[in-house]
């Protein structure tokens, strides 16, 4: 059987208020002793040594199950106040070693070496030339020049004469083709006596082609005048010169029956 006694039930409540009470001084005694330990951290540079003791709880009887009762609501737990954290600490001013300059030691100056003396030899003054001994170089230069111009203008004569004489020449070869030309086809008259001379200018072009044969000087034998003036017409168009500066509009050509 099971006794539901009022004092049975007085004690098991008290014993439970007891242990909430104590366990929530424990827990606010270590929630104290945390906050100050964390000041006096900060504040003291000594450390402080705390040695926590468990409190001990005395045993709860055991007691038969009583009819369930409706469970009492625990009353609510004040928040804990929270730590503050410690506070940065400083930082530390990093050493700097402060380097003094080495002073840099200045380099002798190389001296440049002396230049040797050269010895210099004193001007010598030109020698003055007399009056007589200029006019007398003058005289000379004058001779040289004289002989260097009179050297040339024979040279030059030399030359036009021998151009002279080659030009004549060739012109003289020139009409002998024209004459020797003309002559073959002349046909003399029976009546003709002695060896008179008729001259013809005769007219002509570049290609040799006659233009005209005009009788300047007659031979005195009307029949050879005509004789001749018919075979330089014949003879178109007249021999080239061998060189074109040889060329001659205007030719002046004397003929005689008995020259060959």
């Amino acid at each position: 059987m099971t006794f539901d006694s009022p004092f049975l039930r007085t004690d098991d409540r008290t014993g439970k208020y007891f242990s909430l009470v104590l366990a929530v001084l424990v827990h606010a005694l270590l929630a104290a002793i945390l906050f100050y330990g964390v000041h006096w951290q900060t504040k003291m540079t000594d450390v402080v040594e705390v040695e926590l003791v468990r409190a001990t709880v005395s045993p709860v009887p055991t007691f038969h199950p009583a009819p369930k009762i409706q469970p009492v609501p625990e009353p609510a737990l004040e928040p804990k106040p929270m730590a503050e954290p410690p506070p940065a600490p400083l930082p530390k001013k990093p050493d700097i070693a402060v380097k003094e300059k080495v002073k840099e030691v200045p380099k002798p100056k190389l001296q440049p070496e002396p230049k040797p003396v050269v010895e210099t030899k004193p001007d010598i003054p030109p020698r003055k030339t007399s009056f007589l001994d200029q006019l007398r170089k003058e005289a000379e230069h004058l001779l040289q020049r004289k002989k260097t111009d009179a050297a040339t203008e024979d040279l030059n004569k030399e030359k036009a004469a021998s151009e002279a004489s080659a030009r004549n020449k060739a012109m003289a070869d020139y009409l002998s083709r024209i004459r020797g030309k003309i002559r073959g086809n002349i046909v003399l008259p029976p009546d003709v006596k002695g060896n008179p001379e008729a001259v013809f200018d005769v007219t002509q072009l570049p290609s040799g082609e006659i233009v005209t044969a005009r009788l300047r000087h007659s031979s005195g034998n009307t029949a050879l005048d005509e004789a001749i003036e018919r075979a330089i017409l014949k003879s178109n168009p007249l021999p080239k010169p061998g060189k074109s500066d040889l060329f001659s509009r205007t030719l002046e050509l004397s003929f005689r029956p008995l020259d060959e």
